[in-house]
């Protein structure tokens, strides 16, 4: 074992599976010699060279475009979109086209392809470089979304991405990349659709993500000492596809759910496991699902401001506390 950083978890996650496979290569803005923006790739460069290895222009469209091409023709490239809010530039590329290329060819074309980006808030970017967009990825039929909460969750769900026959999504949420865990050094993967359960509890099932999954971890461990609240903790890993039985049997045994959620409340992710767990065990909730989310708002710059309005442990326990 070793204790890797976040971002150390992804080059070792891109290295595993480019030793493996010489079909899989890499693309993007400044991650060659440069080691990408976040510095999340370094050193791959050096390994596999210029020709797995390639730097592009300024353009989103061109990135993914590219990246869908190589896929059709028998590659597994993985692409990176620098920060999750440029989606925005290239999405018709995503949603029309990568999303449907299978089903519109009648299975002739896959597209195994990653597209990694830096997603959430929390370093102070601004409103247009720190959005949470995993909810726009998951409304998207034929792509799979996945959004890692440590480093060893980051290099077996990437490098599972990488084998996956299907399109993947694969949100780092940038304000965790210097966050350490311990890694296995050997091969790792972790099938994508697999929740994990970081803390067992029979109070209150909470289902958290990517760096929600810290907070509500550290929440647990106040409410259990200052309101003696038991509290699962319950981490999707994947929202696409998404591990329904581990998190209904959570809730069928705390009998109450909260989702703790970084993106905008509006149609965030815990709405759709809101839905699911209502219809399913509507008579075994104890009490209201509750969700606690960032405001419908951009998200500000300012360090206080956006300390405010995104989820922080201190609000989990008041809202938990506060639960009947």
């Amino acid at each position: 074992m070793a204790k890797l950083s976040y971002r150390e978890a992804v080059a070792a996650a891109m290295a595993q599976e480019m030793r493996l496979d010489d079909r899989v290569i890499f693309l993007g803005e400044d991650v060659g010699a440069a080691g990408g923006v976040f510095k999340a790739t370094l050193g791959l460069f050096d390994e596999f060279g210029p020709t797995r290895v390639r730097d592009t222009p300024i353009s989103e469209q061109a990135i993914l475009g590219a990246t869908m091409g190589a896929a059709m023709t028998g590659l597994r490239p993985i692409a990176e979109i620098m920060f999750s809010d440029f989606f925005g530039v290239c999405w018709d590329t995503v949603v029309n086209e990568i999303a449907k290329a299978r089903y519109m060819t009648n299975g002739d074309h896959e597209t195994p392809l990653v597209i990694r980006s830096a997603n959430g808030g929390g370093a102070r970017f601004g409103a247009q470089h720190s959005q949470s967009i995993e909810n726009w990825a998951m409304a998207v039929p034929g792509i799979k979304v996945v959004a890692p909460s440590n480093a060893y969750d980051v290099k077996g769900l990437l490098a599972a991405s990488i084998r996956d026959p299907d399109p993947v999504l694969f949100f780092e949420q940038k304000a965790m990349y210097g966050n350490k865990c311990e890694v296995p050094e050997g091969e790792l993967v972790i099938p994508l659709g697999e929740a994990a359960t970081p803390r067992e509890g029979t109070d209150v099932t909470i289902v958290a993500l990517a760096n929600m999954v810290p907070k509500s971890l550290k929440a647990a461990e106040i409410l259990e000492k200052e309101h003696g609240i038991l509290c699962e903790v319950v981490d999707p890993r994947t929202l696409v596809p998404l591990d329904t039985k581990t998190i209904l049997a959570s809730v069928e045994k705390t009998g109450r759910l909260v989702t703790v959620e970084e993106n905008p409340r509006l149609c965030g992710w815990g709405a759709e496991i809101a839905s699911i767990v209502g219809e399913e065990l509507f008579w075994n909730l104890d009490a209201p699902i509750t969700r606690i989310t960032t405001p419908h708002i951009p998200l500000p710059s300012v360090d206080v401001l956006e300390d405010l309005v995104i989820p922080s442990v201190e609000r989990i326990v008041d809202t938990i506390s506060k639960m009947d």
